[in-house]
């Protein structure tokens, strides 16, 4: 669903044939993803020669969100230290070789040491900027930012004219996809709705997660079901269509099918890894304990917002980032004052 589609839905509510005010709109961030994408995209250096194109676009990216949703209240979320760790535990193989699929300008780095400095700078830098803005910046040691941001869009809405959106390009996010959970997704500048969902994989949000465990996942080094492909999916599983599925359900059709094709016999063979890589991937369930939940109660509670926006102006210039956000005296009054609570 295109941009002006979605928000002439949101705009209003209907109620027993009358038009309500629209509730509250939670803008959830998946801060590395928002990051790298920039980092790749714009290669931009200041007059010193520094790579500030992650930088720099970073926050051009953050107030062209918040200019398109309006939210009243922003999370920007980040991976905590050893976020990996409790996925690892049970498929040691998760997201490993990552560090080999880097994204190096030549142009501006002479090797891989010196892009990874830069990246670390430049989100060290991200992180003081988010300082002096009035957002709630969100981390936890051994927590990803995925199951932190399932867990808000969770406990976010406390209405149903709430709405809560996810950015980022992570397909992961397509199975949180409900009536108060909204995905979108940069690349495609596109949202998606349950509809969206249903469009493009034929099926509701909450079997994504299905799809992905049977497909598997490349980014994430999950193994999918050998011989299984998105078309083969659809024709041995039409359930998926129109039912709300589980991985046992998935299991005993595959029982009851067993003799008519291999990939039947492979899934009922190979279930013990199957739930493994359910588990890894099910953000239903994020992997977040009972402490770190009442930590993030906290976080949505507080009223304590920062908003110092001549620090971040000075804090610009400092770095010369230039033209990257035209008029930047302006921008982070226009587009942050409105989040002051």
């Amino acid at each position: 669903m295109k941009h002006k589609e979605l928000l002439k839905l949101l705009d209003s509510v209907q109620e027993d044939g009358k038009e309500t005010a629209s509730g509250e709109r939670f803008l959830l961030i998946d801060g590395l993803n928002l990051f790298f994408r920039n980092f790749a995209m714009m290669n931009m250096v200041n007059p010193d020669g520094v790579h500030i194109g992650g930088l720099g676009g970073f926050f051009r990216s953050l107030g062209a969100e918040i200019r398109r949703i309006d939210p009243t209240q922003v999370y920007v979320v980040f991976d905590g230290v050893g976020s990996s760790n409790n996925r690892k535990n049970i498929v040691p193989e998760y997201k490993s070789g990552r560090d080999l699929q880097r994204i190096t300008n030549w142009e501006v780095f002479d090797n891989h040491e010196e892009e990874d400095d830069s990246k670390v700078d430049q989100i060290v830098r991200i992180i003081q900027y988010l300082k002096t803005l009035p957002v709630k910046t969100v981390s936890i040691d051994k927590v990803e930012a995925d199951d932190i941001i399932a867990h808000l869009s969770r406990i976010l809405p406390k209405d149903k004219k709430d709405k809560a959106f996810i950015v980022s390009s992570d397909k992961d996010f397509i199975q949180l996809v409900s009536d108060n959970v909204f995905l979108y997704r940069p690349m495609e500048k596109e949202y998606y709705t349950k509809q969206t969902v249903y469009d493009k994989y034929k099926m509701s949000p909450k079997n994504f997660i299905l799809y992905k465990t049977l497909l598997g996942d490349n980014s994430d080094k999950i193994r999918g079901v050998k011989g299984l492909g998105e078309k083969g999916l659809m024709k041995k599983f039409p359930e998926l269509q129109n039912s709300s599925l589980t991985l046992k359900d998935i299991v005993q059709i595959s029982e009851s099918k067993f003799k008519e094709h291999v990939v039947y016999a492979r899934i009922v063979q190979g279930i013990d890894e199957l739930e493994k890589n359910y588990k890894v991937m099910d953000l239903s369930n994020p992997m977040i304990d009972e402490r770190d939940k009442e930590y993030l109660k906290e976080v949505v509670n507080s009223k304590e917002l920062n908003y110092i926006p001549d620090q971040f102006v000075a804090m610009y210039h400092q770095d010369q980032l230039g033209g990257m956000i035209r008029n930047v005296d302006f921008w982070v009054k226009d587009v942050f004052a409105k989040l002051v609570i």
